[in-house]
């Protein structure tokens, strides 16, 4: 099976989990716990969201892969692989083709 870049960088996590390697900045996030872990997701979705408001390419890219690397981290801690989101996006794609009534959202929030 030919695995996407995350699903790689979910086993690299958990082999770091695993081993609790000292200096290891992932084996660090584990040993601080689930809340250490969700400060960091909520800290780099707000730098992604920084970036994208800034408009410049490179720190956009270096913003979405800190947030995918920490939310890897964050499914690893509640064993939720990778894979299963992966699946999930798969069987939404099937319905790409169903449209749905939009809804009028105010653009302000």
């Amino acid at each position: 099976m030919n695995d996407s870049i995350l699903a790689e960088m979910y086993d690299v996590v958990i082999s770091r989990r695993e081993s609790k390697e000292e200096g290891s900045y992932t084996a660090y996030l584990f040993r601080e716990g689930i809340d250490k872990i969700l400060k960091k997701v909520g800290e780099e979705c707000a730098e992604t969201i920084i970036a994208a408001k800034n408009g410049e390419k490179e720190p956009i890219i270096n913003e979405t892969a800190d947030l995918l690397y920490h939310l890897n981290v964050m499914l690893a801690e509640l064993d939720i692989d990778v894979r299963e989101v992966e699946d999930n996006l798969r069987e939404r794609r099937k319905k790409s083709g169903n449209l749905k009534k939009m809804k009028k959202v105010d653009k302000n929030t």
